[in-house]
């Protein structure tokens, strides 16, 4: 096709409109054109990565296949696009300043003052183009992270505003702001989304689209004005309202024809509309499901975000097992032996969340204990791996001390532990087990029912282990250890055979679900829950 073809998508008016799921829905659509695609982040927080950050600050860290901790934008590119996202794939304002302090130290600049521009501007351009000049992608999209008007956003769009006069046709900005609806003036206003064009007018950048976010529709005449004032054509202006399911968004874009402006604008032939068949048979199934399956999150971060992934894969298997799902959050702070029973017994399956540290941990031993001893489906995800262990530890072989290194240092039955080769790590991010890995699974289980393989790789975000002193003795009790790791001998796979559904991973199989394949442990455990 020749060279690759730059979109970046930035915000106005305010964060959180959904950049993401826009970027990842021009992604589809011109994915299903036959295009290669791929789309990045690039977070202006001086983090190097987001696997520091509380998730109260910024929802959930994802990670990618190569064991790198990113921002939750990055899920959603895999999720509608089925493709495998990289380190490259997510830049922090940390890592490019970082880039350049380690070449200045070098004496890369020889004596040069080094400035936010051009060093570090031209730093944000080579990681713009370096996914597209190293796997000939047709087009990459750029997704700026916070809002135009941030003082530390004003790098990235300099380098836009010059990526953009370098490359002529092949680089477009499409820029997403908020229409409010003023309640008292019954009336939707514009002058905000006028406003943040000016403001990235005045750096220099004038935006090819705009898409608003709204919550009411927008009228013809409405958007004529916003066309005339920001110098954008009608026909690029183009509203997204809110839908019941973000995966309705990219149909709802294709409806106003934004992936044919695009080509349109960067000279490419516009041809035929997809089809999207896979897609909205998807949604077909989404709408027409009337009965609920009602799932219980067990875990102590009360904001959706922090399990953005999980919630996700829930809400695909439950799709194709055509019911709608009702998720149910937990606090796992607040449950007690007392209050367990009248939380807990309503629900059709439970999961019990991944995290760090000591809070809440003792809540989801409360739960686990609960729904093994009644027989409820449970799925433990990472750390709800490691507390089945320890419940099953505490409650079945009668270990009442039984704990994790991580949370009690001195604990005698250490049924999780950090492994030798990571202990003379000190480096907060470096002992952690990060990115895919092999696992072998037993044929005789609920996890190679699932994945009909007995070959996987699944991605890991942890530092604590299985201890495997302990495996003959839980087993000959009745907990199985049905998927290792063939390199390292390590535990990936628990679970209860005598129970309808006990399956705990260490792995965060949430990860690799995505829109048109779901992940097996979720359709699994979905399906159990149903048939509870």
């Amino acid at each position: 096709m020749g060279e690759t073809k730059y979109i970046f998508v930035t915000g106005g008016v305010a964060s959180s409109l959904g950049k993401g799921i826009i970027s990842s829905s021009i992604g589809k659509l011109l994915q299903a054109r036959g295009y290669n695609v791929t789309i990045q982040k690039f977070d202006p927080y001086i983090n190097i990565d987001p696997g520091t950050l509380n998730p109260y600050e910024h929802g959930e860290c994802y990670v990618t296949v190569d064991g790198h901790e990113a921002d939750l934008d990055l899920g959603h590119y895999e999720r509608f696009l089925g493709i495998q996202t990289t380190k490259a794939n997510n830049i922090t304002t940390g890592r490019i300043y970082k880039s350049v302090i380690d070449k200045e130290r070098k004496g890369d600049f020889l004596g040069k003052t080094i400035q936010v521009v051009p060093h570090i501007t031209d730093e944000i351009k080579r990681n713009v183009k370096l996914l597209g000049s190293k796997n000939k992608f047709d087009f990459v999209i750029t997704e700026i992270g916070g809002t135009v008007g941030d003082i530390e956003s004003f790098p990235y769009l300099e380098s836009i505003r010059q990526l953009k006069w370098e490359m002529g046709r092949n680089a477009l900005c499409v820029h997403l702001t908020y229409v409010p609806y003023l309640a008292a003036a019954k009336e939707l206003k514009t002058k905000p989304t006028q406003h943040s064009v000016k403001e990235l007018q005045s750096v220099g950048i004038q935006p090819d689209i705009l898409v608003l976010r709204t919550e009411h529709q927008l009228s013809a005449e409405l958007r004529k004005k916003v066309a005339l004032f920001c110098n954008v054509d009608e026909n690029a202006v183009v509203q997204s309202i809110d839908m019941p399911t973000i995966y309705e968004v990219p149909l709802k874009m294709q409806e106003q024809g934004l992936d044919e402006t695009i080509l349109k604008k960067m000279g490419m032939p516009v041809g035929e509309a997809p089809a999207l068949i896979p897609w909205k048979k998807f949604l077909e199934r989404r709408n027409k499901a009337k009965e609920t399956v009602k799932i219980g999150l067990v875990g102590k971060y009360d904001l959706q975000d922090a399990y953005k992934s999980i919630l996700e894969s829930i809400s695909q298997s439950a799709t194709y097992n055509d019911r709608k799902a009702d998720i149910q959050f937990l606090n796992s702070e607040k449950l007690t032996e007392e209050n367990v029973e009248q939380k807990l017994k309503g629900m059709d399956g439970v999961i019990v969340c991944p995290g760090f540290g000591q809070r809440g941990i003792e809540g989801k031993f409360v739960a686990l204990k609960y729904t093994r001893t009644h027989n409820i489906p449970t799925f433990g995800i990472c750390l709800g791996m490691q507390c089945m262990t320890i419940e099953f530890a505490r409650n079945v072989l009668g270990y009442e001390d039984a704990n994790s290194r991580e949370m009690d240092e001195k604990t005698p039955h250490n049924v999780i532990d950090i492994m030798e080769e990571q202990k003379a790590i000190t480096n907060m991010g470096g002992t952690m087990r990060l990115g895919a890995y092999d696992c072998v699974i037993s044929k005789d289980s609920k996890a190679f029912e699932a994945y009909k393989k007995e070959h996987i790789q699944e991605r890991h975000r942890h530092r604590y282990e299985f201890n495997n002193d302990y495996k003959k003795e839980f087993e000959e009790n009745g907990m199985k250890c049905v998927g290792i790791n063939p390199e390292s001998d390590l535990v990936e796979i628990v679970e209860i055979p005598s129970l309808k559904w006990f399956v705990g991973t260490q792995f965060h199989p949430e990860y690799s679900s995505t829109v048109l394949n779901p992940h097996p442990l979720f359709l699994s455990f979905i399906k159990a829950a149903i048939t509870k």
